[in-house]
């Protein structure tokens, strides 16, 4: 196996720089000259983007800067022991020993266990005082081998370093507590899931020895993860979520009580979060486990910005419903190629009377546009209308469902489904049809409800029987209820007016309004503004007249959907056009988007803003606002929510179509262009 670190990778005691992206470029350039990068530009990009998501400066001078790149073909450590120290982000002050973790992004299991054994070792000050104390290179690299445990120990490292051991991970299912001694189990993860999951993890086992109690800790990372057997789950008195993403199986852990924090606070005051835990398992009424997503780390606190938490809710619901929108979309496109568009009138008598051996007669359905006239492509558009108008159903009440699952967890779910079906009368009981903005108001009703319920005082033994009885009957009552009888025809009324105000609006309104969705589609290239808008067009074109009239919902959806796909194409022929202004990566990203923006995929254009937001960002959102509003106004109207060019097929005014999506392009890629251009920017060796 090759060596995670060597002597060429090892500085001591010099100035890389007065900032951690100085230290990071110099770093990286240690590996590119130590020959163990393949793209230099990558690993400094991959880096700086993890360092720009959460900064990597630890307690006692250290930093980690680390990531998962292209840029490396196998797990790599360069060390730095800086003089002076830069700060790096941690609340004590500046870091002088600086290690870059470069893991290649398709590392396996062998070499990530490497990492997380490092990572371990960080937190222990007799590893990281031995590294100040090293004298050579060479001594620096026997006491990183050493605690990964590739090489002993020499003897001239031990004396530097008497105290370190090869670091072990947690046995997840530890033998039953002694008598008396009180037991935790935790769950550690973070996004790259290379250094702070198993620091965090080695952070709160120390913590609990101190403490006098056992943790048994399950680390979520790229390393793999041995899930916590449901005995030792069931035997703790409370759990610590340290985290800054979704804990997986979340609901493992119902009833318990919980801490929960970002994943640095157990690396900086492991201490406190064990003690709050313990008092929460001395109080009978603990908060229980609460929410999908890992509170932010903000400043060791761990509390979610209301903002981000309203941001996280409405994304999850609409992650979840996209899957529907797009199968149901796309399927009910299908059969309007095979079947035609009046395939939505005889489609039930076609099932109920047809079959793939007794073909129905398209001309005496009234099914002109059946394909080639023939009997077995109108009985094909008949099962396609159906299996895609039944994926169609469940869009809204998933939409409602997973909502109310990202505020309340597994309870909330099946009331949310049920608030969804009220909303979108799935039972036909003649309920307020109040669309996706009852759907959104009654998830959220249900999610707090049970939120609510969940926090209510109760026994210990009736504590199993609150997530899977008490909260999703209580809270499908009441927010029924509410729904029903209070809010129900208010929304649905106005839900009544918007459909009036789109059906009445043409010339420069519709204009305007598709200029306003390509700005919101390029924004934030998948984030909330861009939901939002797809959400605004998909609901229109959910029901069986929208598609087979020509409704202004098909022209709305065809003005999102042209403006979502304009980002990544104008991004990658500005690639083409003045590749000077990219970098390598970019480039290689550019012959991606021309696909990925083919497909209606706008996360295509991450990477470029990411890189160079205040340039990237305005340019993609004029191209975008421009191709929304000339598809609003040549009429361009599409039939199927998702697929880009293939669903030209379900596409009205094809002409309108490519004109409006060229020009955005164009426009989009001249104006990232001048707005690199004017920047200054330093051209790129090709």
């Amino acid at each position: 196996m090759t060596a995670l670190i060597t002597p060429d990778l090892v500085r001591l005691d010099v100035a890389l720089g007065d900032d951690s992206p100085s230290v990071i470029r110099a770093l990286a350039g240690v590996v590119q000259s130590s020959g163990r990068a393949t793209d230099e530009a990558q690993l400094v990009e991959d880096a700086m983007a993890r360092e720009n998501t959460s900064r990597t400066g630890l307690p006692g001078g250290i930093a980690i800067p680390h990531c998962r790149s292209a840029g490396v073909e196998e797990p790599t450590l360069a060390f730095a022991r800086l003089s002076p120290a830069v700060d790096f982000g941690a609340k004590d002050g500046p870091a002088d020993l600086a290690f870059l973790i470069a893991a290649p992004a398709g590392g396996d299991t062998t070499h990530l266990q490497l990492l997380t054994k490092l990572a371990r070792a960080l937190v222990k000050p007799a590893f990281t005082s031995a590294l100040r104390e090293a004298g050579s290179p060479q001594e620096v690299v026997d006491l990183i081998s050493h605690e990964v445990g590739q090489v002993p120990v020499p003897v001239a490292a031990a004396a530097a370093a008497p105290g370190p051991e090869p670091a072990a991970a947690p046995a997840p299912a530890p033998a039953p507590a002694p008598g008396g001694t009180r037991r935790l189990v935790g769950v550690t993860a973070c996004p790259t899931g290379i250094a702070h999951t198993y620091m965090a993890a080695e952070a709160l086992e120390a913590a609990a020895e101190r403490a006098g109690v056992e943790i048994a800790v399950e680390t979520q990372g790229s390393a793999g993860a041995t899930p916590l057997g449901a005995d030792t789950i069931a035997s703790a008195a409370a759990v610590i979520f340290a985290v800054d993403v979704g804990v997986r199986d979340r609901h493992r852990f119902a009833g318990k009580p919980v801490v929960s924090s970002g994943v640095k606070r157990p690396i900086d005051d492991a201490d406190s979060m064990i003690a709050e835990a313990l008092r929460y398992a001395d109080d009978p009424n603990a908060p229980r486990v609460e929410g999908t997503a890992a509170a932010a780390d903000a400043g060791g606190a761990g509390e979610e910005s209301w903002g981000a938490r309203v941001r996280r809710v409405l994304m999850t619901g609409v992650s979840y419903m996209i899957p529907f929108v797009a199968a149901g979309g796309l399927l009910i496109a299908l059969s309007f190629l095979l079947g035609g568009y009046e395939i939505v009138g005889p489609f039930a008598d076609i099932l109920a009377q047809n079959s793939i051996f007794n073909l129905p007669d398209p001309d005496a359905l009234g099914l002109d546009h059946a394909l080639f006239g023939s009997g077995l492509m109108a009985y094909l558009g008949a099962v396609l209308f159906v299996l895609g108008k039944t994926a169609f159903v469940f869009f809204i009440p998933a939409l409602a469902g997973y909502i109310a699952y990202a505020i309340a967890d597994r309870p909330g779910i099946a009331p949310g489904f049920v608030m969804g079906g009220l909303a979108a009368d799935v039972g036909q009981f003649g309920t307020p049809q109040t669309g996706f903005l009852g759907a959104i108001v009654g998830g959220v009703l249900a999610g707090l409800i049970a939120h609510r319920i969940a926090g209510w005082k109760v026994s210990a033994w009736a504590r199993g029987l609150m997530p899977v009885l008490v909260i999703p009957l209580l809270t499908t009552l009441v927010a029924g209820l509410v729904m029903l009888l209070v809010l129900g025809k208010p929304i649905a009324w106005l839900m009544g007016q918007l459909e009036d105000g789109l059906n009445g609006m043409s010339g420069s309104n519709a204009i305007i309004l598709g200029c306003i969705l390509g700005l919101m589609m390029a924004f934030d290239m998948g984030g909330p503004l861009n939901k939002v808008a797809y959400s605004f067009a998909v609901a229109g074109v959910g029901g069986a007249a929208a598609v087979a009239n020509d409704s202004p919902a098909l022209n709305i959806m065809a003005a999102v959907m042209l403006a979502g796909m304009v980002p990544p194409i104008a991004l990658a022929l500005a690639t083409v056009i003045r590749p000077t202004l990219f970098t390598v990566a970019e480039r290689e990203n550019g012959k991606a988007g021309w696909l990925l923006g083919a497909s209606f995929i706008t996360e295509g254009a991450i990477p470029f803003a990411a890189a160079d937001p205040l340039r990237v960002i305005p340019a993609i959102m004029l191209g975008s606002a421009v191709t929304g509003g000339l598809s609003q106004a040549l009429d361009v109207g599409v039939r199927a929510p998702h697929g880009g060019i293939f669903v030209l097929f379900a596409v009205s005014s094809l002409i309108g179509y490519l004109i409006a999506l060229a020009a955005g392009v164009v426009v989009g890629a001249l104006a990232v262009i001048a707005l690199k251009s004017m920047g200054g920017r330093e051209p790129v060796s090709a």
